[in-house]
């Protein structure tokens, strides 16, 4: 494997950890405690702040500020984490946070495109293919599940919980929970149906796609509160995987749905 190029004018703490065939470009700070796989790519002026680890063939555009201490007024200054997987393009000007405390981390999954200005708070929890669009901002302690889609200039409130291939509409304002496969869109927020393109395109079978739109019906189209229809759904729709993770979803929510 080749070494790693850094540019005359970076400046590369010793005791950061840089992988083989990595490119660090003119201007780039990379800071005690980072680590980085191998094959990354900074493009200029990007800043790294450690403790943080990110896996192989993670790109990083120019102004990207990633692993800066978390902006929660309640940090006491101990180490805290961020952990980064492979293969994620962090775009201009995106900013992630570290933890608050060493008790918890931040996490991004693999395979995310991460438009710029978007932001990831501490404590995050993001899964895998995700998509921020411009502007997209998470506030602490927010989960995201694999496949969703963040619209430009979403805000989504603390401790909420995007689910696996939701969708926001763009400036929406998110203070509840999204189920998975739906769309959210308005400020504030309402669910508007499923995301039958992005299930489509990813290949969900025509009969999996049928008992999804099924519950969307029960839950947001019925008479029903939340409890009756995830009784109704039971009752009602087979114990498809999709369906079970609706169900759970709604039944784990500490802070409710979006309705």
């Amino acid at each position: 494997m080749s070494e790693a190029q850094i540019h005359p004018t970076a400046i590369v703490d010793s005791q950061a950890e840089i992988g083989a065939g990595t490119i660090i470009g003119p201007y780039c700070i990379v800071q005690a405690d980072v680590v980085l796989g191998a094959d990354c790519w900074l493009q200029h002026h990007v800043t790294l702040c450690g403790p943080m680890t990110a896996g192989a063939r993670n790109k990083f555009y120019a102004y990207s500020s990633i692993g800066q201490q978390t902006q929660d007024l309640k940090y006491q200054g101990e180490p805290t984490y961020l952990e980064i997987g492979d293969e994620n393009t962090f775009r201009e000007f995106v900013t992630v946070n570290r933890s608050t405390t060493s008790a918890g981390k931040t996490r991004i999954g693999s395979r995310g495109n991460f438009l710029a200005y978007s932001h990831i708070g501490h404590d995050c929890d993001v899964d895998d293919a995700v998509i921020f669009s411009n502007n997209g901002t998470l506030a602490g302690h927010v989960q995201v599940g694999d496949h969703a889609i963040m619209g430009g200039l979403t805000a989504v409130h603390q401790f909420c919980k995007i689910g696996r291939y939701a969708i926001t509409g763009g400036c929406s304002k998110i203070v509840q929970d999204i189920p998975p496969f739906m769309i959210a869109d308005g400020n504030p927020a309402k669910v508007r149906g499923i995301n039958l393109v992005g299930l489509e395109r990813s290949g969900f079978p025509p009969e999996s796609v049928k008992w999804i739109k099924e519950a969307f019906r029960l839950i947001y189209r019925s008479k029903f509160n939340t409890g009756q229809a995830i009784e109704a759904i039971r009752k009602e729709l087979p114990a498809s995987a999709e369906i079970n993770q609706i169900v759970e979803f709604i039944e784990s929510s500490e802070r409710g749905i979006i309705r």
